[in-house]
């Protein structure tokens, strides 16, 4: 029987049964119940209801004892009214619920209920009623609960039916007004035998009681004329006879009607209406209630859901019975379908029977719909859980298209072969890989629940088969994945999204079956990855587009045009891919990962053009299953296609000549495979279609023609920027009802998974209200869907997170909430309109019919409230605590002041971020606010820069939301923002409340808490009303009442909320510009007066404030409230002139101790100020101090109003004494002191702002020291540019990376009591006098934009991550790794020729280059040359005795070419030249010490240079010639060779930039490309030579050095800086490295670059010289190692050179900056950057191969007095060389060897002697030039001598025996000994911190300097060992 005919028969039959048409039977359904329920188990789950959860199958015993759980708060707000409505929307009458007995009478007691579970049954009854359904309620379901079980069964047993009657009274006491329904018992096997009898008879006899007890209490005691009783019975043997029969005759009489437990078997109708018969012989009279049917062995319920009620309508028809009710729970989603059909039947019992399809019956569902009802709004909210969520594509915004070894996609090709809208690509896109952290910050804000990405299959696969793994790929989606789950997001993955790998499409892609087994394969590793984490995951993102655009039409790659075959083929194979990968979920991970997995398919919706066309209404309905069913069908209905696809298909070929489409079919194996292979189904919407029967020839292979319809809009439908995307909202719903109809029903939940609207590339592009439009209609109608219509929408994913690639329009669209700005390389984030609007529907749930009342949920705030500060004396002059701080850090060297410091703030630290009222609000005159003074003040011309003034500014007054959602984004546990007293009191005065002002910080206040930010609120930031200072403003008395008023009515209004509070900002500030200077307002110019009468009235204002606060509110409130002074750090400028320190001491009383002495200590100004203003008052001839005096009534009244410390800073000064005028009467001459700062300081926006981290600390332990350590929040700190647009603003990331990294030493190492600290500020706003010029942001503000866009910038991302990580955590790749290297690992020291040797004319040496350059004025610093340098040349003993002291087993150094052939050439050769290196090569292997000789570093003989050097091709052959002369001389000893040294800095400082010898620098463009050419073909030939005529006889090595800095990104998350990076690398190590190590030629970077811009300036050719093809075959290979000299990283970025400079430079287009956290060095181009090491050694082995890598250099300089103790070069050294083991150990480099660089101090070129890098310092003020070991080289001796870091842990190591017992920089934490450093006590487990291991390397080194010396000058020897404390001590 197929399925329509099955269907036709039992509508008959039901039909039958209700029309009358057999009279008998129509009596049994006139008040039929069907009953549903218990829960499904997932609903049970979530609304913690699994007692309504029935045991599969009955599943056994179920569960007697209570659970762990309770039900969900509210009910009635969650889905469960969703579900019932569903259910009577299906005819359902009546549920089933099973009260838990043991639940809720946990005793067994009815006067010890839980009455929390009672809530929870009424609650859901409630739900029940609300939905029209009624109740049958089982008191007992299963085993009986063990507590009634012990009471009927102990010793003072109670019979088993009392307590059950007490159960059963007290539940219809409690629930009988929602029921008239009640079962006493179900599942009676089970109850019977749970109950502590042991007979059998006994068991029944109970039960049989306890139901009598109750139908007697029910009928006689309590509801005598309500509620119907029964007991479920079992028709099946489950029973044994006896007790069946014993049960039947007990209860005949005491029930209202039978309950009967039925299992009906397909196929056994027999057996099944004998049972009845005899069932029915017992119970003749009584009505039965079908309670629970169970249907076994049917092999397809869908094909005959009916069948089952039938037989039994028609059983219990035969014996005449009276069928009053059926459980139907098995057939729940067809009674939609018999429901309406049998109405229809009803209506027109005589029509012909032609069953509605799900189509039909949706269309005929809104076909009565009005327009107005279609386009009504619906205020309401969705569900409780449900999903909102946003959606990208990989391919559409990931960008790094072969980056870190991604493979190609299709649409890589695709935007490749021009392709595109203007030849667009994704190449670069949003640049998404490389910012995983700014999109989680646009996630933070939007706050969804979750993100729908794509994994790209070649990111990951990158030939799409896993023999090639890209780990760096699986890197990336890890972290974004760990980022979402950190960020609360839940990531919902798709598989498949378009971009086939392009190595699959080569090999037919999609239309080779092949592929489905290799798409399983990624889906496994996938899953094998990511799946303990990802819990919704797609398999397919819209495979229609695949197969339509991809195969069909071609519009999409890989661009083939074949509608009707390909793109069946593909669909089938899609369709296949997709049920084997989830059944692999299914199969292999579903139980450990217990996830989802569905597919998303895209569908419009399909509107008859004329509705009443039968034909039109058939080609929609055609429409939509070419579209829908053609992948819906399989998957969620039957595993083959819809049969109107296949029937439509089918007629086609036949009415053609020809086949116009071929579709395959699935085998019955491939059926079942595919159907019911989906978890969720996603859906994908954006429009509607009119369709109408096709008009065109069915001949013509389209989508249209195969199909037979025709597609068309109404003109009244809005357009969208796309042709094919029109605004029909209502079309959603419509389609919704359609998917629940005819797939999903009541068991698969629809997520939809994509909904969005494109807008152009025109215009406001931010302003995107037809989006906002679009996102208001759309949701509202799956809300309908879900409220009105029952259908089950779990999600809604908006599309699309950014503006990105989209496809063939490109970057012409936008999807995106988030504006991308394309043309900026930094890919700038920026929120639209609608952005906010869907973050304002994710947090509302939808539409709410009304605005919800203001939160009234108690704030707790973090911090306690501290007891009453402790009352401190007058500070003395100078203070204690600067002489303290002075005394702590005045010794510190700048190496150990700027060590950057790692670890975490404590939990409870508050992170946050700051503004004002009048630098951002705007709306000066909105809504009634008063006008300010700084409304007067910027309205008059020439007060502030530009005129600007802050009538609108940020325009936060109207965009809460949008700084919300920048707070959000942010993750601050804080917001610091000040109220606008004239925006609440417009007139300053309480009788003048404006509610609109208030009703904004209400909702400002409420959102902060809503989102778990505390706000902070300023009452007092500067902005008076004005209609105040007309009455004297702050020299008025009348202040300290009026503003006590407002903050009265402030802590009234909002302290219920607010429990952080400031009362007023930057005193300080407010006396001395706004009433001294008059650079603020009220621009009063009383420099000597003003500012001290006002500071009075303010002082006095603040304390009244806190009076009242804590008075009246702190009782109730519990807040906290303090003042913010601003304070710069002042640093004596002469440390050792007393009058300095005791400036700098004055400095900071006036400027803050002016507030905080009489708050924090004693009631009293500053006795410094008192004594100065005092006595200069004196000289000025005044009666009285210009300082007003504090009564002592008002020194007790201000003592100790401030409960914390909170400050503004920003930078630091230097302060001197200084006698300065009596005249004008200035508080700032009252000082006495001169303010500098140093020019080194990096500068900023604002000239008195430079940023100078370490005063951060300084002051910190100021405020410690000389206020007793209170709790300390820093309120401002931040830094301002002038760029108009920053948002790669480094310079900021550079000031908080740095301020923050002393704040965090200042708490964790000086035990600074710090709170909190809040950036300056959260977006660019109007700073005061400055105007709009300088820029504080963490996000930039468009201020030509009235809708004042807000963009993040680069430091937004920074402090977000240091708010997470709560510090700066030392990262994983930088802990310490303990080890030892390689058994043969060589450890070295080197040297160059020039730099040491001297002897510059002795015995008939050759002038070189250097030394004519060195005789040119003004090449080297101070004229310094290389004539003597440290006279090596006569002192090999010295030389040879110093390196045996260091333990080196090899020595580098090089040999002077014009030393040995004066003119460079063969034709004479020095003997006494080579004599020298023969004598030191023979006095080295007589210390056992290797020489490594270096043929040239870069000391041409001036000869050969006057020929044009190395310009001049024929040096090649010198070279090579000098060469030979040293292999037949020396070779025979020296087995180590490095032929040149660093050529990049030949060619390029040498011949291009001229800042080396021989100091060209005409060519830039040309000459050092020349030089590199004839280098390298040098180094060629004399590998050559050697390799074929000397090693097979001396077996020595030889290679090249190639010297390069690492380079990183500026910013890391810039593919543009990355690209930077990359080619910094290729045009510097890879200039020499690529043609020697790679292919014997440049690398494409440089050849590609070089020879574009060459043509560009009007050349013919590249100015890079081109390699013959011999020569790159003479030049390939030419190594035997990979020499390295490393010494520091620097950052790139692009830089843009105008085209016509020709220039290595300018070819590179690269320019380069440092870290502001990177320790200095004493050369400017070396910061120390250890992790760089690791970098270049991992890179090298990655781009050629892992050669054996010798380092040949590696050092750090200083400058200035030498010291000893080198501490910085044993930081470096020890740092370096452990990089250098993690490289080896971690990254499996071949590295073979470490050299140091330098054995000595020497000539640093044309640096001259000012930078020393040397291990032995050379005095050269001393003719006798005498050489004294440093520190550092004991150190590095040690080092060598352990051959690396033993660890600790395991013991005392051999190589350390004499050496003291803790190693220089020991980090493991030991014993709680005090150790002294730079005047603080630090634990020695303190010193494991990085930046304290100086002090142990100092500790050492000063040690070890004096054992030293005492074996390098022969004198007797002494113990090395000493305690930690005896070192410590000495320091």
């Amino acid at each position: 029987m197929d399925l329509i005919y099955c269907k036709t028969v039992i509508f008959f039959l039901l039909a039958s049964l209700s029309l009358g048409i057999d009279g008998e039977f129509a009596q049994i359904f006139l008040n039929f119940s069907t009953i549903a329920g218990p829960l499904p188990h997932e609903l049970a789950e979530r609304l913690g209801l699994q007692d309504q959860v029935l045991p599969e199958d009955q599943q056994g015993p179920a569960v007697a004892e209570p659970q762990d759980y309770l039900c969900q708060p509210d009910l009635m707000a969650s889905e469960l009214p969703r579900y019932l409505s569903q259910l009577r929307e299906r005819e359902v009458t009546h549920y089933k619920l099973l009260l838990p007995w043991a639940r809720v009478l946990p005793e067994g007691n009815a006067v010890r209920a839980d009455r929390a579970q009672v809530w929870c049954y009424r609650q859901l009854l409630e739900a029940l009623a609300a939905a029209n359904l009624r109740t049958v309620l089982v008191l007992h379901h299963g085993r009986i609960p063990g507590v009634v079980a012990a009471q009927a069964g102990g010793k003072r047993a109670r019979a088993f039916s009392e307590l059950f009657v007490e159960y059963a009274e007290f539940s219809f006491h409690t629930f009988g007004d929602l029921v008239d329904v009640w079962l006493s018992f179900s599942d009676l096997p089970e109850v019977l035998q749970s109950l502590p009898y042991s007979e059998p008879q006994e068991r029944v006899q109970a039960v049989a009681a306890a139901h009598e007890g109750f139908y007697a209490a029910l009928h006689e005691k309590i509801s005598p004329a309500g509620g119907k009783l029964s007991i479920a019975l079992e028709m099946d043997h489950i029973l044994d006879s006896a007790s069946s029969e014993l049960l039947s005759v007990s209860l005949q009489d005491s029930v209202d009607f039978v309950s009967l437990n039925l299992q009906y078997h397909c196929g056994n109708e027999r057996d099944f209406y004998k049972k009845l018969s005899k069932f029915q012989s017992v119970w003749k009279d009584k009505d039965i209630l079908v309670f629970s049917l169970k249907v076994l062995g049917c092999a397809s319920m869908e094909e005959h859901p009916f069948k089952p009620v039938a037989a039994v309508v028609t059983a219990i028809n035969k014996e005449e019975a009276h069928l009053i009710g059926c459980d139907v729970n098995e057939f729940l989603d067809y009674l939609s379908d018999v429901s309406s059909e049998t109405n229809t039947l009803q209506e027109n019992p005589d029509a012909v029977l032609a069953p509605q399809s799900s189509y039909q019956r949706v269309c005929e569902m809104f076909a009565e719909q009005s327009e107005s009802e279609r386009d009504s709004f619906l205020q309401d909210v969705f569900p409780s859980g449900f999903l909102w969520g946003i959606s990208t594509g990989a391919f559409n915004i990931e960008g790094a298209w072969a980056e870190d070894g991604k493979g190609e996609s299709i649409w890589d090709q695709f935007g490749h072969g021009a392709h595109v809208h203007m030849n667009q690509t994704a190449d670069v896109a949003c640049d998404s890989y490389y910012k995983t952290s700014y999109d989680i910050y646009l996630l933070r804000g939007l706050h969804p629940q979750l993100y729908k990405f794509s994994v790209s299959w070649s990111r990951i696969f990158p030939a799409g088969t896993n023999k090639t793994i890209n780990s760096k790929g699986v890197d990336y989606y890890n972290r974004l994945i760990d980022r979402l789950l950190d960020s609360n997001i839940e990531p919902m993955v798709t598989l498949f999204h378009w971009d086939l790998p392009q190595a699959l499409q080569a090999l037919g892609g999609w239309q080779n079956e092949s592929i489905i087994d290799l798409f399983v394969s990624y889906a496994d590793f996938c899953f094998s990855k990511f799946g303990d984490r990802v819990k919704l995951w797609v398999t397919f993102h819209e495979p229609w587009v695949i197969s339509y655009a991809g195969y069909g039409t071609g519009e999409h790659p890989p661009g083939i045009t074949d509608p009707g075959a390909a793109s069946y083929k593909v669909a089938h194979t899609i369709l296949k891919a997709h049920a084997k990968v989830w059944h692999l979920y299914n199969d292999k991970y579903r139980s450990q990962q217990l996830g989802k997995v569905g597919l998303v398919l895209n569908s419009d919706w399909a509107e008859p053009k004329t509705p009443t066309s039968s034909e039109d209404v058939r080609a929609s309905e055609r429409y939509l299953q070419f579209m829908l069913g053609w992948f819906a069908h399989p998957v969620f209905v039957n595993g083959d296609y819809p049969d109107i696809l296949k029937a439509q298909i089918q007629e086609v070929n036949q009415q053609c000549s020809m086949t116009v489409a071929q579709l395959p079919v699935f085998t019955e194996e491939e059926k079942s495979l595919i159907k019911g292979t989906a978890d969720f189904f996603g859906l994908s919407h954006y429009t509607s279609r009119l369709v109408s029967a096709g008009t065109n020839g069915l001949c013509t292979p389209s989508y249209e023609s195969i199909g037979n319809f025709s597609l068309h809009v109404d003109p009244s439908w809005p357009q969208a920027a796309s042709s094919w995307i029109h605004v029909v909202p209502w079309g959603l719903r419509r389609l919704l009802k359609f998917v629940s109809q005819e797939y999903t029903g009541s068991k698969i939940p629809i997520y939809i998974a994509g909904n969005g609207v494109p807008t152009e590339d025109a215009g406001d592009l931010l302003s995107d209200t037809l989006r906002v439009d679009y996102f208001r209609q759309y949701i509202n109608e799956a809300l309908k869907a879900v409220k009105l219509d029952a259908v089950d929408v779990r999600s809604y994913i908006a599309r699309s997170l950014l503006d990105g690639f989209e496809g063939p329009v490109g970057y012409s669209l936008k999807f995106g909430l988030h504006h991308v700005n394309f043309e900026d390389s930094n890919r700038p984030r920026t929120p639209k309109a609608s952005a906010y609007f869907y973050s304002g529907i994710i947090e509302k749930n939808g539409f709410p019919s009304q605005t919800l009342g203001r939160s009234s949920a108690p704030v707790v705030f973090d911090q306690p409230v501290p007891s009453k500060l402790p009352n401190l004396p007058a500070s003395e002059v100078p203070s204690k605590a600067t002489k303290a701080v002075w005394q702590k850090f005045s010794s510190q060297t700048a190496f150990e002041r700027d060590m950057y410091f790692y670890g975490t703030f404590p939990e409870d630290f508050t992170w946050g971020v700051s503004s004002s009222a009048y630098q951002i609000e705007g709306g000066w005159d909105a809504d009634g606010k008063g006008p300010s003074i700084w409304d007067n003040f910027t309205h008059v011309p020439g007060n502030v820069n530009n005129n600007d003034n802050g009538d609108i500014a940020c325009d936060s007054y109207h965009r809460l939301e949008e700084d919300i959602y920048m707070l959000r984004a942010l993750g601050v546990k804080n917001y610091r923002f000040s109220l606008s007293w004239p925006r609440i009191f417009p007139t300053g005065r309480n009788n003048s409340i404006n509610s609109h002002g208030v009703e904004y910080y209400n909702r400002l206040i409420d959102g902060l808490i809503a989102n778990n930010i505390t706000p902070i609120i300023t009452l007092y930031h500067w902005d008076l009303p004005q209609a105040l200072q007309d009455i004297g403003g702050w020299e008025s008395n009348e202040l300290i009442d009026l503003f006590d008023s407002f903050a009265d009515f402030c802590f009234q209004t909002f302290g219920d909320r607010v429990k952080f509070w400031i009362t007023i900002n930057e005193p300080n500030i407010i006396a001395w510009l706004g009433y001294g200077t008059g650079l603020f307002p009220p621009n009063v110019k009383d420099p000597g007066t003003a500012p001290y009468k006002v500071a009075h009235i303010l002082l006095k204002a603040h304390a009244r404030v806190y009076h009242t606060y804590d008075d009246k509110y702190r009782a109730s409130q519990g807040g906290v409230i303090a003042l913010c002074p601003y304070i710069t750090w002042a640093e004596p400028k002469t440390p050792s002139d007393p009058r300095d320190i005791e400036a700098a001491d004055r400095y900071l009383q006036f400027l803050v101790g002016w507030f905080t002495h009489p708050i924090f200590k004693n009631g009293d100004y500053p006795e410094v100020m008192k004594w100065k203003v005092g006595n200069r008052s004196e000289l000025q001839n005044l009666p009285s101090s210009r300082l007003p005096v504090l009564t002592a009534e008002e020194r007790e009244y201000i003592r100790g109003t401030a409960d914390v410390f909170c400050f503004n800073t920003y930078s630091s000064k230097i302060v001197s004494h200084s006698t300065t005028r009596l005249k004008p009467f200035s508080y700032e001459y009252d000082q006495e002191v001169s303010l500098t700062v140093d020019s080194s300081w990096p500068s900023s926006a604002l000239t008195d702002h430079r940023p100078v981290a370490w005063g951060l600390r300084r002051l910190l332990n100021w405020i410690k020291e000389e206020y007793g350590n209170p709790p300390i929040y820093i309120i401002e700190n931040g830094v301002g540019t002038k760029a108009k647009s920053d948002v790669d603003d480094n310079a900021r990331m550079f000031y908080h990376k740095t301020y923050i990294d002393e704040a965090l030493k200042a708490y964790k190492v000086d035990g600074v009591n710090l709170k909190g600290y809040n950036a300056w500020s959260l977006m660019d706003n109007f700073e005061w006098a400055d105007g709009y010029d300088p820029r504080f942001g963490l996000h930039q503000i468009d201020f030509d934009n009235p809708n004042r866009p807000r963009t993040p910038k680069r430091s937004a991302m920074y402090y977000a991550e240091i708010i997470r990580n709560n510090g700066i955590p030392l990262p994983k790749e930088d802990e310490f790794l303990y080890g030892e290297f390689p058994k043969n690992f060589l450890w070295s020291v080197a040297t160059a020729a020039y730099q040491i040797e001297g002897g510059w004319r002795a015995d008939g040496k050759g002038l070189s280059i250097w030394d004519k350059y060195a005789h040119t004025p003004l090449r080297i610093g101070k004229d310094a040359t290389g004539d003597v340098a440290c006279d090596s040349y006569h002192r090999i003993e010295e030389d040879v005795e110093m390196l045996k002291s260091l333990k080196v087993s090899h020595y580098r150094f090089s040999i002077s070419w014009s030393r040995v052939l004066p003119d460079g050439t063969t034709r004479y050769i020095n003997e006494k030249g080579l004599n020298y290196y023969e004598r030191l090569i023979d006095a080295l292997l007589a210390a056992n010490i290797v020489p490594q000789v270096t043929l040239y570093h870069w000391d041409l003989p001036q000869a050969l240079q006057d020929l044009g050097g190395w310009e001049n091709d024929t040096i090649v052959q010198r070279f090579k010639e000098y060469a030979e002369v040293l292999f037949q001389r020396l070779g025979d000893k020296v087995k180590f060779w490095i032929t040149l040294n660093e050529p990049y800095n030949t060619a390029y400082l040498g011949y291009g930039v001229g800042t080396a010898a021989p100091g060209v620098s005409v060519r830039p463009g040309s000459a050092p490309y020349v030089v590199g050419h004839n280098l390298i073909k040098a180094h060629a030939e004399a590998w050559h030579l050697y390799n074929e005529t000397y090693r097979a006889k001396q077996g020595g090595l030889i290679s090249i050095t190639i010297n390069s800095d690492w380079a990183e990104p500026r910013n890391p998350h810039s593919q543009a800086d990355i690209e930077a990076a990359t080619r910094l690398m290729q045009f510097f190590l890879g200039w020499f490295a690529h043609p020697i190590f790679k292919n014997g030629d440049y690398n494409e970077v440089m050849k590609r670059r070089i020879r574009e811009r060459s043509l560009a300036q009007g050349l013919s050719k590249s100015r890079l010289p081109e390699f013959t093809e011999s020569e790159k075959q003479r030049i390939k290979g030419t190594y035997d190692y990979f020499g390295l000299n490393h010494y520091t990283t620097v950052l790139t970025y692009n830089l843009n050179y105008p085209k016509g400079v020709m220039s290595y430079d300018s070819d590179r287009g690269v320019a380069t900056v440092t870290d502001r956290s990177w320790l200095s060095s004493g050369s400017l181009w070396l910061k120390v950057t250890p992790f760089g090491f690791r970098k270049i050694l991992k890179w090298i082995k990655e781009e050629y191969n892992n050669p054996p890598i010798y380092v040949t250099e590696n050092g750090v300089s200083e400058r200035g007095a030498f010291q000893f103790n080198d501490t910085w070069r044993m930081h470096y050294f020890r740092t370096y060389i452990n990089e250098a083991l993690k490289a080896i150990v971690l990254d499996g480099v071949d590295l073979r060897s470490y050299t140091a660089w330098t054995l000595m101090d020497n000539l640093e070129w044309a640096a001259g002697y000012e930078e020393k890098f040397g291990l032995y310092h050379v005095n050269f003020s001393d003719p006798a030039l005498p050489r004294r070991p440093k520190a550092s080289a004991k150190y590095y001796s040690q080092i060598i001598n352990c051959n690396g870091f033993p660890d600790p842990a395991t013991g005392p190591h051999p190589c350390l025996e004499q050496e003291p017992e803790v190693t220089p920089t020991d980090p493991t934490p030991g014993t709680a000994d005090i150790v002294s450093f730079l005047g603080l006590d630090l634990t020695s487990q303190d010193a494991e911190i990085a930046l304290y291991v100086l002090f142990a390397l100092s500790a050492v080194g000063a040690l070890s300097l004096a054992l030293f010396a005492y074996k390098y000058g022969k004198l007797s020897k002494r113990s090395h060992k000493q305690s930690h404390i005896e070192l410590s001590s000495k320091m």
